[in-house]
């Protein structure tokens, strides 16, 4: 479709048309809209008399003024209450009736849940005038679902000389959060869209409304792609905002979560709509596993910020809800890692996305693994050092089950503890030191005959080429086998979208000098390479070096950071190590250095599994 008439109604014209001619929705008018209870009350009415005539004679809404405004209130008060997403997945009870807002997208071969689906009323309004004063505020789109609203729209584009930030700006002030389409929960979602880019956003606040890109990206950073066949962005509207997409996307993916500060227990509640690239990653995975079956091996490149997570825990709770010829394609989903810190997150992320409660399961100990794959469960969350145990378990004992085995972060860091029982399930690696948890996950599945019962999905922001080996997709160049990751979400489009800060950017460099002398020239048992480690590894870990470092960094902390006020006087600073070891006595000379200057500032110290300094463990 070209896009020929280039004013903002012309676009506006052109993604209704599409959603109703090439996709079924209807398109309804401002006469539709009930102002006060913010619903198409035509639509919503329509639906329910169509698909529940028993339960809506029940109520007697459609013979009385004064029922009819009861259940409205009712409907209303629960939406406020429970927030859209709920009401659309488990309806409302309104005495003496129980009626259902949404039906879901039907399983295989269900022709009765496939006719009850295309009942539902998908709708868009166009130039939508909510306000219940006389005022003439229009919204640009208001998409509906069987009357009820679900997304809202803003358009803007290039020719007329305004873009996506225009209209992020107009939903921060033109748009009241107390008008009852705007408050929150009553929307799934708010885009702000021209004819290049797209944002989002789940929660309008005023200038507080923080909008997400919702990108495809492009040569590795943000925007989109070129589209030959039209608009960049017309993805929204070709693929998400289909009847059967957009479905998907709120039975399985959109979510109310609520967080707790564990500082201050004070609890905040947000609601959940995929970034682009979580929502294409998952639903490519899934589809992979629904055509090849299980027994496959995954590399999921994404980069800190990407929201793994919950990418994770939106993969892990519809891999168990796959199915092929009426039975569970997965028996179990085991998610696997190793940030100690991070497992009750992925926990507690999993369980809040999860329809059905008390499937998700904290394997703690190589005993609580075993009994959890033996109950049956259908997501077990364990951390690295059990990955051995799982392959033995599912390799000897449940050869007749499938499972899905998905790795968080193939990670580079090792502790002694971790390293230690790695190690000795790993035979042929004992003595190698030196050996991450990334390289010992690779080895064991490179050297061990996996069953071909499981399917495993390694996430990880930077993959070493052993790990794109072992888990990536094969392909053929050159006459060689070459091997890519499934999906990748880059650092570059991370930065470039305001996820995660470019550390390179403004750095400052030290050079350290030093040089070893050999006892004989040309010594046949001198090895350079190992000896400039050594001496590295000597000279860094040097007391009064790791001091003059400590020193070094927390001055230009206070003088070029804070005193300056960069990032708004929010500034954070980072220290990565080559070590755990070398983590702890950095961490402890920084904190001398704070305290030294009377500084307000805390140092605060993470790395994975368990180990002491001077017979101490760190805070």
């Amino acid at each position: 479709m070209v896009f020929t008439d280039k004013t903002e109604k012309g676009f506006e014209t052109l993604i209704v048309n599409w959603l109703v001619d090439q996709d079924g929705y209807q398109q309804g008018t401002n006469e539709d809209y009930n102002k006060e209870y913010a619903i198409d009350e035509t639509r919503l009415f329509r639906f329910l008399n169509d698909t529940q005539p028993k339960e809506m004679a029940k109520l007697g809404v459609n013979q009385s003024d004064q029922k009819k405004r009861q259940f409205l209130n009712r409907l209303s008060g629960e939406i406020t209450r429970r927030g859209i997403i709920d009401v659309l997945r488990n309806g409302i009870k309104a005495y003496p009736a129980d009626l259902i807002l949404f039906y879901f997208t039907p399983t295989e071969n269900n022709e009765q849940a496939k006719r009850l689906f295309d009942k539902n009323i998908f709708s868009v309004t166009r130039q939508l005038r909510y306000a219940i004063d006389a005022s003439k505020l229009a919204l640009d789109l208001c998409l509906f679902i069987n009357g009820l609203p679900v997304i809202t729209i803003e358009l803007k584009n290039h020719f007329t000389g305004q873009t996506t930030a225009d209209a992020v700006e107009q939903y921060k002030k033109d748009r009241n959060p107390r008008e009852l389409l705007f408050s929150f929960k009553r929307c799934i979602v708010h885009f702000a869209v021209d004819d290049q880019t797209v944002q989002f956003c789940t929660k309008l606040c005023g200038k507080a409304s923080w909008f997400l890109p919702f990108n495809k990206g492009y040569h590795d950073g943000a925007g989109n792609p070129p589209n030959p066949e039209g608009i960049m962005t017309d993805y929204l509207w070709k693929d998400i905002l289909t009847k059967t997409k957009l479905s998907r996307i709120i039975e399985n993916y959109v979510q109310v979560v609520v967080e707790e500060n564990p500082e201050t227990r004070k609890k905040s509640v947000k609601q959940i709509w995929p970034r682009y690239h979580q929502l294409d990653c998952v639903e490519k995975l899934l589809a992979d596993v629904r055509q090849y079956g299980v027994g496959k091996r995954y590399l999921i490149q994404h980069s800190a910020g990407s929201g793994k997570s919950n990418s994770i825990a939106w993969l892990a709770h519809q891999l168990i809800g796959l199915e092929r010829d009426g039975r569970p394609m997965i028996d179990s989903v085991i998610v696997v890692t190793d940030r100690r810190i991070l497992d009750k997150q992925i926990r507690d992320t999993i369980k809040q996305f999860m329809q059905v409660k008390n499937t998700v399961v904290w394997a703690q100990h190589s005993g609580d693994l075993k009994k959890a794959i033996q109950d049956g469960k259908r997501i077990i969350v364990t951390t690295v050092e059990k990955f051995p145990y799982i392959s033995q378990e599912i390799g000897q004992e449940h050869i007749n089950h499938t499972f899905a085995i998905i790795i968080d972060e193939a990670h580079s860091g090792q502790s002694g503890r971790n390293a230690a029982n790695m190690n000795l399930a790993l035979s042929g690696l004992a003595s190698d030191s030196e050996l991450d948890n990334e390289d010992k996950i690779n080895a064991m599945v490179e050297g061990r005959k996996l069953v071909k019962t499981a399917s495993y999905f390694a996430f990880t922001a930077t993959p070493k080429n052993k790990t794109e080996e072992v888990f990536g997709t094969p392909y053929e160049e050159d006459g060689q086998i070459k091997h890519r990751p499934f999906h990748v979400y880059t650092m570059k489009q991370a930065i470039q979208e305001g996820f995660i800060l470019d550390v390179l950017k403004n750095y400052v460099t030290i050079d350290s000098w030093y040089k070893i002398a050999k006892k004989v020239e040309d010594d046949p048992m001198f090895d350079k390479k190992r000896a400039q480690k050594k001496l590295r590894s000597f000279v860094e870990g040097n007391p009064d070096v790791i001091a003059k470092k400590a020193a070094m960094m927390v001055d230009h902390f206070h003088e070029q950071i804070i005193a300056r006020k960069k990032l708004g006087g929010q500034s954070r600073a980072m220290v990565v190590t080559a070590s755990i070891p070398r983590c702890i006595e950095t961490y402890y000379a920084i904190t001398k250095c704070l305290a030294d200057r009377h500084s307000p500032y805390k140092a605060i110290i993470a790395f994975s599994g368990e180990c002491s300094y001077h017979g101490q463990e760190p805070p």
